[in-house]
């Protein structure tokens, strides 16, 4: 059950892919334990810029030689408002106030073309370092992107909220499709419909997808251990991705008051917000959160909404203060353990192997 079409077309040896988190959490000691553990190390490149993705693969191919990928954004058009901009910094202001943070007039909000020429950048840095792997999220592609890749043999892993994100995928030509249920933490993969309509709990979503697509299903959303794993792969998944048990590892590049929040949470501590970024992601309630909650409808999408709160989240790291930083969580916190990347596979895959033989016995 453990070595299928996924680890096949993956070239990994257990079916096991670390989340590509954004912002610094994927260092690239993680990246490259994990593969060498026998998962899939994912470079979390969303906010990178080329660069930097060169710089921290050239990092990784010295750790590992074996199979890594990368996760990228796909820009999707986004209004950008003065004034709502400025509503949203005098909604910010009091916040600002208690870190003693100037809020910076001259702040460069980013543009659909720049991202997408940026996005173009980073797939070229793909190409030409030759990374076996890249995963998409927010959206899919253009057919010249998927066309380019495919011709220089990456497999192409997409992400969906619901059945019907998962069958675009598909029929877009990627390889497998990462099924991402509410329970996951960070920001939500959908882009089709809505906020509201991509809350679909993993359980009832991948057995879904599973019967409508033929691609390999990955299922992702609160999985930590070997239990979760044979659970995915008894609805028909064929392996899981997993963040929020990586991210408390030893070789996570987390802060350590945000693997410290999960390691205390409680499941019913973990929310959905906007106020951050402009797009729903879930994590640990804080003082943020909870002064954002009746403005944070009202607040600009992403991108506008994360470049704004940018330097809040950064003062508030450099402060060592867990209120106005983003602890982004899946549902999952009380299963959390500090440990390192090679024992959190091998409990996994003992569990899995137990699970496994209790039940044919």
């Amino acid at each position: 059950m453990l070595n299928n079409e996924m680890t096949k077309r993956l070239n990994i040896e257990y079916p096991i892919i670390q989340a590509p988190m954004a912002g610094g959490i994927t260092s690239s000691k993680l990246v490259a334990e994990v593969s060498n553990s026998g998962g899939l190390g994912m470079i979390g490149a969303g906010y990178m810029t080329p660069s930097q993705i060169r710089e921290q693969i050239k990092e990784i191919k010295h750790l590992t030689s074996r199979v890594v990928g990368i996760n990228l954004f796909v820009p999707k058009e986004f209004n950008v408002n003065e004034n709502d901009i400025k509503s949203a910094k005098k909604i910010l202001q009091p916040i600002c106030e208690q870190l003693n943070l100037l809020h910076n007039d001259n702040l460069e909000i980013p543009t659909f073309n720049n991202l997408l020429e940026v996005f173009h950048e980073q797939i070229k840095i793909v190409m030409e370092e030759k990374i076996p792997v890249c995963s998409f999220t927010f959206g899919i592609p253009s057919k010249e992107v998927i066309s380019e890749l495919k011709r220089n043999n990456i497999i192409l892993i997409g992400t969906a909220t619901t059945v019907r994100e998962a069958i675009e995928i598909e029929k877009s030509g990627m390889d497998l499709v990462v099924v991402q249920g509410s329970e996951a933490g960070g920001h939500r993969g959908n882009f089709i419909l809505g906020h509201q309509e991509s809350l679909v709990g993993l359980m009832s979503l991948v057995p879904q997808v599973v019967d409508n697509v033929s691609i390999p299903v990955i299922a992702a959303g609160g999985i930590m251990d070997g239990r979760g794993l044979m659970a995915s792969i008894c609805l028909g998944a064929q392996g899981v991705q997993m963040g929020s048990a990586f991210l408390t590892c030893t070789e996570s590049g987390a802060h350590s008051l945000h693997k410290e929040g999960i390691l205390k949470a409680h499941e019913d501590e973990i929310v959905l917000t906007r106020a951050f970024s402009g797009k729903w992601a879930r994590g640990i309630k804080n003082k943020f959160i909870v002064e954002m909650r009746n403005q944070e409808t009202s607040l600009p999408e992403f991108p506008v909404q994360n470049t704004i709160t940018q330097s809040i989240r950064k003062a508030s790291t450099f402060q060592n203060n867990p209120d106005f930083m983003s602890l982004w969580s899946g549902q999952s916190p009380r299963l959390a353990k500090i440990q390192t990347v090679g024992t959190l596979i091998k409990d996994i895959i003992s569990e899995a192997k137990k699970i496994n033989k209790s039940v044919i016995n």
